[in-house]
């Protein structure tokens, strides 16, 4: 049974051109970084560092440009706070790699750096449905990943929030550790995160790739929903 509703984008952030794909995948089994993962990770970053070869040239891509005017137009400094995807693809290029964290956070790393998309990935049972991107109001707090500490937000931030209004992202660069995949995660949610100049049909395909490798690690899994939001555009 699916989930009517799942993502609904506000009206202000939809008409700045903001929209998501997302999945619903149940039945999932988290384990250590599978081997084919690791090498296909391994590919990816050698292909980043071919093809881009620097970080200086990495801002001349388009997608990521985009995602840099959607923060600068939000008063949000990319060269400070980077897009996910972007942060990802910089740590490749000054020579890094990316960590190797579970089988399921791999997979949407890898397919993050793959696309420029900005992914994330949310256990389903730690979040009340429906969730809600809008802009924040300046009283909510956010418990991000890799942190032990609370912050509070500001005004005027794209954040994900469910029905009880946790944070469970900013958009398009930071999550939760309250929502994060773990290895109690069963059933999760897959969200690619698009702006204006990036093509539907991108972020989607980020979110169906996702997908087809977490079925290929866990092929016992149930895709119980896949959407846009908003729908139209």
């Amino acid at each position: 049974m699916g989930l009517p509703g799942l993502i609904v984008v506000s009206s202000e952030l939809a008409g700045l051109g903001v929209f998501v794909s997302y999945a619903v995948v149940r039945g999932v089994r988290v384990s250590e970084t599978p081997g084919f993962v690791d090498e296909m990770l391994r590919v990816e970053e050698e292909r980043v560092r071919s093809v881009i070869g620097d970080a200086g040239r990495l801002t001349e891509n388009p997608i990521v440009q985009a995602y840099r005017r959607f923060m600068w137009r939000l008063g949000i400094d990319p060269t400070k706070v980077r897009p996910s995807s972007e942060a990802l693809a910089r740590r490749v290029l000054h020579g890094g790699s990316i960590p190797r964290i579970n089988s399921i956070v791999d997979i949407g790393n890898l397919v993050s750096l793959k696309t420029l998309i900005p992914i994330g990935l949310y256990d389903l049972d730690t979040v009340s449905p429906p969730l809600v991107l809008k802009l924040s109001e300046g009283y909510e707090e956010f418990a991000p990943i890799g942190s032990q500490g609370v912050e509070r937000l500001r005004r005027g931030l794209p954040i994900i929030v469910d029905s009880r209004g946790l944070v469970i992202h900013i958009y398009p660069h930071r999550d939760s550790r309250y929502s994060m995949i773990t290895v109690n995660t069963r059933n999760m949610l897959v969200v690619s995160c698009g702006v204006p100049g990036v093509p539907r049909a991108l972020v989607t395909e980020a979110t169906e790739s996702v997908v087809k490798l977490v079925k290929s690690v866990n092929p016992t899994v149930e895709v119980v929903e896949v959407g846009v939001a908003p729908s139209g555009g």
